[in-house]
């Protein structure tokens, strides 16, 4: 019996080689990449969803387990479901209309580790550049570029990303941006903190989000992480401060697209007594 060629196999190494082509040209700052990785999304996203659907299938010609489903499998669909449970029950979803993705591909890397991420939902989904995105602990990015079936996300972190914040009890403002920027040397995954206003910073300061005009991307009280250390106030009219991030983006899996408002209603006119 004559065997059939691997018309498949070949198929996923040509779109593996043409994944590489694509990722080194972004990489190196080729031209058009916002053109190529909308090209790119439109073509390999139903391929990432497909595998993602399918992970852990056995490979042709290997029979499987007695039950019919492999328990890595189920187990891996057991821990994704609790990483859902968890986000929309933290209070990073609380109040928000979020729609579940995983992270399907890592872009390119910084000193605190990638700086841009791509996620199993895109424009077919209702996404659309701009929103937010969140995990179970807090903020993890925006989104930068939206194909088909996957959108690319700006992780928090990345130079490219600024994000409007408020510092401790006291609400001081602030942004928070990526650790390479400012005077001050941060310790690897460590981000940046630049106050606006005078007022006191502590380690252990929680670092919210500000909040945005129609809450895009970010809603208020969003955590983005925490005070580490402040910096010297010697000859600086506010001082800076290293943030530890609440998400740590070497470890993403199950993220949420922030697509709906977390106000449905009009808020309420008060009328002075003065």
């Amino acid at each position: 019996m004559t065997q059939q060629p691997h018309r498949p196999r070949r198929a996923l190494t040509a779109l593996l080689l043409l994944t590489v082509l694509v990722m080194g040209l972004d990489v190196a700052g080729g031209p058009g990449p916002g053109l190529l990785r909308a090209g790119g999304g439109a073509v390999f996203g139903p391929v990432e969803r497909l595998v993602d659907r399918v992970a852990g299938a056995a490979p042709a010609g290997v029979a499987p387990v007695r039950d019919g489903v492999d328990r890595a499998v189920l187990h891996q669909r057991a821990a994704v479901g609790r990483a859902l449970d968890s986000l929309v029950a933290g209070s990073a979803g609380a109040g928000h209309d979020v729609l579940p993705a995983r992270v399907v591909a890592v872009g390119r890397q910084g000193p605190g580790g990638p700086e841009r991420v791509t996620v199993d939902v895109g424009s077919r989904d209702g996404v659309r550049p701009g929103l937010g995105v969140v995990s179970a602990a807090g903020v993890v990015g925006r989104v930068a570029a939206v194909a088909p079936w996957t959108c690319d996300v700006l992780l928090v972190g990345s130079p490219d990303l600024t994000v409007g914040v408020r510092v401790g009890a006291t609400g001081v403002l602030g942004s928070v941006t990526s650790g390479a920027r400012g005077g001050h040397p941060r310790p690897a995954g460590q981000l940046g903190l630049t106050v606006v206003q005078r007022g006191q910073l502590a380690p252990g300061d929680a670092v919210t989000t500000l909040g945005s005009a129609g809450g895009v991307p970010f809603p208020a009280g969003l955590r983005v992480g925490e005070v580490a250390a402040v910096d010297p106030a010697a000859g600086v009219l506010a001082p800076g401060a290293g943030v530890r991030p609440a998400v740590d983006p070497t470890r993403l899996d199950v993220v949420g697209v922030l697509v709906g408002p977390s106000r449905a209603t009009p808020r309420a006119v008060l009328t002075g007594a003065g």
